[in-house]
């Protein structure tokens, strides 16, 4: 089982149409399983590319 690290929520925000109608949308992070030193782990992508670029 892979361990969620990540604190990272959803954003919503407005999908506006041409006819300026207004619905609400949700905005999922991009959650993905990376193996770390061989653990299993969900992280997003952004944590992740930072993290290799820290390395």
């Amino acid at each position: 089982m892979a361990t969620k690290i990540t604190n990272k929520k959803p954003n919503f925000a407005n999908a506006r149409s041409h006819a300026e109608n207004i619905t609400k949308k949700k905005q999922s992070v991009n959650l993905q399983k990376v193996n770390i030193n061989g653990e299993k782990v969900v992280m997003s992508v952004r944590e992740y590319r930072t993290l290799k670029k820290a390395a």
